[in-house]
């Protein structure tokens, strides 16, 4: 493949509006066959991206929502003890065949997958400090070994990682050396224009400058303890379109605030401001 070519394959797709710095990050991973690890404000896309991105290049997504209490051994497989214990005693199957209760996990089927496929590794910065080097050989080699059975799982092709955080703690050094990093800003208003567009194609010119002047009005309240995001705004603009509100007819309120807001402080903030 020309190089040219691998840099121009991902160009967003008809419901995600990437940046240009955001389509040459993805496709800088693509080429590189590197992890994409992507830091951003909640809202700003970073797991849809994904979505996005396997849709764009035809290929499945594996999810792997992060948790707390998360291993990385969870990724790869878990060995159902319960259940072949359950077998043995009550004589369902054939118990020495341990094959039958190894369970892949997201980063197993990603690897074990004939295809390439898109795995997402979400909130990464959810888990434990030692999460992240504990993935760090089996996203270096592409292939494990299933202790239980001794077979190994080798990928056919290397899957393409997406891995977002949010900022919550840091990252090994080591980690960090692996990925194609890209911090994705949150949308200008012009650039939000056209994501609101996307999902609201009908929504009047008057209308779009109107949400927009208030929806970055609110960003810029001081002390807000979460600022609205861009799935805020889409869910406020469908409140007001199904309720029929026109806003050319409001005065210093804001209808349907708690679509935007989640707090109390913030929303007492906002009134404050616009008092």
């Amino acid at each position: 493949m020309k190089m040219d070519e691998t840099f121009d394959r991902f160009q967003g797709t008809i419901d995600y509006i990437a940046s240009d710095s955001l389509r040459q990050a993805v496709n800088v991973a693509v080429a590189l066959e590197r992890p994409l690890l992507l830091r951003g404000e909640p809202g700003t896309g970073k797991t849809l991206l994904a979505e996005s991105v396997a849709r764009a290049l035809g290929m499945s997504l594996i999810p792997w929502h992060i948790k707390s209490t998360t291993k990385a051994q969870d990724g790869l497989y878990v060995y159902d003890t319960v259940q072949r214990l359950h077998d043995s005693r009550f004589g369902d199957g054939d118990v020495r065949d341990i094959e039958r209760y190894i369970k892949l996990g997201p980063l197993g089927r990603a690897l074990a997958s004939p295809t390439r496929v898109v795995l997402l590794i979400d909130e990464i910065d959810k888990a434990d400090v030692e999460f992240p080097n504990d993935l760090l050989h089996e996203l270096d080699a592409m292939r494990f070994t299933v202790v239980e059975t001794g077979r190994e799982v080798a990928a056919a092709y290397r899957p393409l990682v997406v891995i977002t955080s949010n900022n919550e703690k840091e990252l090994p050094d080591a980690f960090l050396r692996r990925c194609i990093f890209h911090y994705i800003e949150f949308p200008t208003p012009e650039l939000m224009r056209k994501i609101v567009l996307v999902h609201h194609p009908d929504i009047e010119d008057k209308l779009l400058e109107q949400v927009i002047e208030v929806f970055y009005g609110l960003r810029r309240t001081p002390k807000l303890r979460k600022r609205p995001s861009t799935s805020e705004l889409i869910d406020w603009i469908s409140a007001l379109s199904r309720s029929g509100v026109d806003l050319k007819k409001i005065g210093g309120g804001i209808p349907f605030l708690g679509a935007l807001l989640k707090t109390e402080q913030d929303v007492e903030s906002a009134t404050r401001g616009r008092a």
